[in-house]
């Protein structure tokens, strides 16, 4: 799964490497601990032009009548996810990008102590997740939510979580957005050979936690 992530890139990277225009309501970075219902950077296209642009985080279904009308959706599984009236609709007509420098798990000791892990691309480059949005409105209150699409775990990372997001590589995004034609479904995979992890701060535990600390390797 994916519930709390690192964003650090400024605008403009993410604005060139991804070829997209950037938004002017973009959220601050860097940001060392993003949660969820938060606002997120996601790139979008309409198959001329890619956006970036800021999203909730925590997908809304449109029939919900308030913010927490159901249960807060960070994360849509790839195998049910052409299924879930929640997602169905999404994963044809409104899949995005979410750029994230890293994200957060933990596992458990002996003890029951909390630990956490930071997980990124091994070679630095920022990561990629698939998404998707959709739009909510109710009486004047308006937002664009996403959720990250995951998988089941393979490789090193079965050895922190059973899940992990699908991080979609540069060829691929085209695809993804809708601009290469029909076929995403194939891209909800693992793709465990890019990250490598590390421990943190169990700082990084509580959701007020911050600074640039949070992601750099403790001695275990």
């Amino acid at each position: 799964m994916c519930g709390r992530m690192a964003i650090t890139l400024p605008h403009d990277a993410m604005a060139q490497i991804f070829g997209a225009t950037p938004a002017n309501d973009l959220p601050d970075v860097p940001n060392y601990n993003v949660c969820p219902t938060v606002q997120v950077h996601s790139v979008t296209s309409d198959g001329d032009s890619r956006r970036l642009r800021p999203m909730r985080w925590g997908f809304i279904p449109h029939w919900y009548k308030t913010l927490t009308d159901g249960p807060l959706l960070i994360n849509a599984r790839a195998e049910t996810v052409a299924e879930k009236p929640a997602f169905r609709a999404a994963v044809r007509e409104r899949r995005c990008l979410i750029p994230a420098s890293g994200f957060y798990e933990w596992t458990v000791d002996e003890d029951g102590n909390k630990l956490p892990w930071f997980i990124h691309r091994e070679d630095g480059d920022p990561l990629a997740f698939a998404g998707l949005w959709q739009g909510w409105e109710r009486e004047g209150e308006s937002f664009v939510t996403c959720a990250v699409v995951t998988t089941g775990a393979t490789g090193r990372m079965r050895n922190i979580h059973s899940r992990m997001p699908v991080v979609l590589e540069p060829g691929d995004w085209p695809l993804w957005l809708g601009e290469a034609g029909h076929g995403a479904a194939v891209l909800m995979k693992p793709n465990p050979e890019v990250l490598a992890f590390h421990r943190v701060d169990p700082k990084v535990n509580s959701n007020r936690a911050s600074g640039p600390e949070l992601i750099e390797p403790i001695d275990v």
